[in-house]
């Protein structure tokens, strides 16, 4: 009797009827341990655990008085006019001592070697110019290259979440393998439901199932099919299905079991 019990049960859990519930986990969309591109001090975090973070936030700061101090030297460089317009005032006076050369030049009044000079200073001029310019534009670059070195020593969050976990403080050395939080993201949550093999067929990408979180939580939530494992598992005979469930609002937590069912099943 016990044998007929037990294979029934068997039968019944390999073959559900329409409506039934499936085993399935609430996991978050992503779990981020956030580091930072260089390595430093670590001066001040502007987070702790629990926290809601927004993507783009400002969550921790490197020591940056050396970048700072090196930003604030090259944008005075940068913004710096007065040898291209010094340049550029001798130039004129020479363009101008050019054309009075050139007309007496074209009367006879003064000598080829006189011409020659006012030009080699013309050509002279337009050089120095062109390359006080060219200095500017690197500098700018430079500038550009040390606002960025400096933007390295800003941390920030590259998605909206909560803190799971703070794991460096103030004072301690960050390196570039190190990492100082655990952002949790909670939208949209990532749903994974067990199937048995013989419903593959019958589940397609887009499809709408109901998800229902176990206690002590209730209610009914809609999700969205992502994509289906294309492998079986051979011991337990189920199919893993992936959905995707808003959670605009952090209603449901991650990390908890739930129902899945699918209404047209």
């Amino acid at each position: 009797m016990k044998r007929a019990v037990a294979i029934c049960i068997a039968a019944l859990a390999a073959s559900p009827s329409a409506g039934e519930g499936y085993d399935c986990l609430m996991d978050p969309a992503e779990v981020i341990e956030l580091g930072s591109a260089v390595a430093g001090l670590l001066d001040e975090v502007l987070v702790d655990r629990g926290d809601i973070v927004t993507r783009g936030q400002v969550v921790a700061r490197l020591n940056s008085a050396v970048e700072q101090s090196t930003v604030d030297l090259l944008r005075t460089r940068a913004n710096s006019t007065a040898v291209i317009d010094a340049q550029a005032e001798q130039l004129a006076m020479v363009e101008k001592r050019f054309e009075r050369i050139k007309q007496l030049r074209e009367r006879g009044v003064t000598t080829i070697e006189a011409y020659d000079q006012v030009e080699a200073e013309r050509i002279a001029a337009r050089s120095l110019l062109f390359q006080a310019e060219l200095n500017r534009e690197i500098a700018e670059k430079e500038l550009q290259r040390a606002e960025i070195a400096l933007e390295q020593r800003t941390i920030r969050s590259p998605a909206d979440g909560v803190v799971d976990s703070r794991d460096l403080v103030p004072g301690e050395y960050v390196g570039t393998d190190d990492h100082l939080l655990t952002i949790v993201k909670h939208d949209p949550l990532k749903i994974e439901a067990f199937l048995p093999v013989e419903k593959y067929t019958g589940i397609a990408v887009g499809d709408l199932a109901s998800v229902h979180p176990a206690e002590p939580l209730q209610g009914s939530f809609t999700a969205k099919v992502t994509s289906i494992a294309s492998v079986f598992d051979a011991a337990s005979a189920t199919f893993s299905v992936f959905l995707e469930l808003p959670n605009p609002d952090r209603q449901l937590p991650a990390g908890h079991r739930c129902t899945l069912t699918f209404d047209a099943m």
